[in-house]
C-alpha cells in the first residue's frame, strides 16, 4: 500500500536529521542502507498479521556510508510479512483499517517535523 497522499516524498532532508526524526516515531534505519539508499522501516505486530511502515530514500548528494548525503525520500508504504517468504506490498493485500489510520498519523507528524528542514 502507497501512502502517496502524504507528501513525504516531495522533500530532500540531511541523513543525519533525518535519522534523529525517524527514531522518535519508531522508524528504524539498522542496517538497511547501502551507499545510496536508506530505509527506514516500523514493525505492526497485531492480531492481523505482522505489518511493516517503510519509508525510503535516495542519496542527491553524498553518501550514506559517510553520514554526509542529502536523501530524496520515497513515497511510504505498508507491507504485511509472510513468513517465511518476506514482506509483500501489493494492492491486493488487506490492510486493517486501524494500522492504516496509524500510519496515516505517523507519516503526518513525520512530515511536519522533516518540512521544518528540509529542503
Amino acid at each position: 500500500m502507497n501512502f502517496e497522499n502524504i507528501g513525504i516524498q516531495a522533500f530532500k532532508a540531511d541523513l543525519n536529521r533525518l535519522d534523529d526524526v525517524m527514531k522518535k516515531y519508531g522508524m528504524v534505519r539498522a542496517e538497511q542502507w547501502d551507499y545510496e539508499r536508506i530505509s527506514y522501516d516500523r514493525k505492526f505486530i497485531i492480531r492481523e498479521g505482522t505489518y511493516y511502515l517503510r519509508v525510503q530514500g535516495y542519496a542527491v548528494e553524498g553518501d550514506v556510508d559517510t553520514f554526509d548525503a542529502l536523501m530524496q525520500l520515497m513515497t511510504p508504504i505498508l507491507g504485511k510479512h509472510y513468513y517465511p517468504h518476506g514482506v509483500e506490498y501489493g494492492d491486493d493485500e488487506v490492510y486493517p483499517g486501524h494500522l492504516v489510520k496509524q500510519c496515516e498519523q505517523i507519516l503526518t507528524d513525520l512530515k511536519k517535523e522533516i518540512e521544518a528542514f528540509a529542503e
